[in-house]
């Protein structure tokens, strides 16, 4: 099982690898950033066909986009200078408090 959650975390470190990409990409017209951006998209769909072979989706998918949000919001912060409000940031805590009940139980 540790296994399984060992994949579908490097599934979320490439799909949010990805998300960081799209503006590095500048409408895919930058061919290296493009060709790194779909490569971590296709390394994480790859990945993610392994874990739901041994999780409920809704569990996956859930934690998948869950934790994606919340690291693709915290990055675009450092990253790209982007603001988050007060409601945004207990908003994604939300979020990583759901994910942690998902799979709590």
């Amino acid at each position: 099982m540790l296994k399984t959650y060992l994949i579908l975390v490097v599934a979320i470190f490439c799909e949010v690898a990805g998300t960081m990409l799209l503006p590095v990409s500048q409408s895919f017209t930058k061919i290296i950033p493009t060709f790194f951006l779909a490569l971590f998209y296709i390394s994480a769909l790859y990945l993610l066909t392994f874990v739901v072979t041994k999780l409920p989706i809704a569990i996956v998918y859930g934690t998948w986009s869950g934790l994606g949000i919340f690291t693709v919001a915290i990055l675009g912060y450092i990253l790209f200078n982007q603001t988050l409000s007060w409601q945004s940031i207990i908003g994604l805590f939300l979020i990583v408090i759901g994910v942690v009940l998902i799979n709590s139980f």
